[in-house]
């Protein structure tokens, strides 16, 4: 087995439980004056172009979303509609019981963590409040890169940082985005994560037919990595 001296995560379903939008994105689309069928229909379809920055920050991408769905809010509902909508998908993320002890035991053994993720702008926001934000050395969101999985650049983008090729870096993902395939054409190794909570999860562009190894379980991941010294 190769010594990895690092292991990159996707965020959502992976160091998290499988997420579905929950009942707290209600009262976003009632601070927009927008039904929440037509919210969320607009939100699944430009799931990409908001995740790549397109529409600009936050409430020049809520004030799209809205013109999309036929709504105009003023500028003072999109502000609160955008501090409700980070709750919302905050209230979404509850993280894998795993996730800290794995990544406490992979940098007890000299291995760095990091963080992938295809996302939209709540998660940088709101992620310096979970227990994991200590314990990642370097991540790359796709909001603020430009640019989503499978697309080599946010790969290569946290192994600079790191000073580290890609042969050295282990990723773990469950598979969407087809972030697995994009990870291993970037030069890494790639495992996903199976878990069977992810039977329910809300995932865009996913890969089943993937072929490679998989995980039962986020502690798995520690099978994959030797104890390598931390370097100097």
């Amino acid at each position: 087995m190769p010594v990895f001296r690092a292991v990159l995560f996707d965020f959502f379903g992976t160091l998290t439980r499988s997420v579905q939008r929950g009942a707290a994105h209600r009262s976003t689309a009632e601070l927009l004056g927008c039904p929440v069928d037509a919210l969320v229909d607009v939100l699944d379809r430009s799931y990409y172009q908001r995740a790549s920055g397109r529409f600009g920050d936050a409430v020049a991408t809520l004030r799209w979303v809205c013109a999309q769905a036929g709504v105009h809010p003023p500028e003072s509902a999109l502000r609160a509609a955008v501090a409700s909508r980070r709750r919302a998908v905050r209230a979404d993320t509850r993280l894998r019981d795993e996730a800290v002890p794995v990544l406490t035991a992979l940098r007890a053994a000299g291995v760095r963590t990091g963080l992938v993720s295809d996302c939209t702008h709540e998660l940088p926001e709101f992620l310096p409040q979970l227990a994991v934000a200590p314990l990642l050395d370097v991540r790359v969101f796709s909001v603020q890169l430009g640019r989503c999985k499978p697309d080599p650049a946010l790969y290569l983008s946290a192994c600079g940082p790191l000073g580290l090729s890609p042969g050295d870096c282990l990723y773990v993902g469950d598979g969407g985005s087809q972030e697995l395939t994009g990870a291993r054409r970037a030069g890494m190794t790639a495992v996903r994560l199976a878990a069977p909570d992810l039977a329910e999860h809300m995932v865009f562009n996913a890969e089943p037919a993937w072929d490679g190894p998989e995980l039962g379980s986020l502690s798995d991941v520690l099978g994959w990595v030797d104890p390598v010294a931390v370097p100097a």
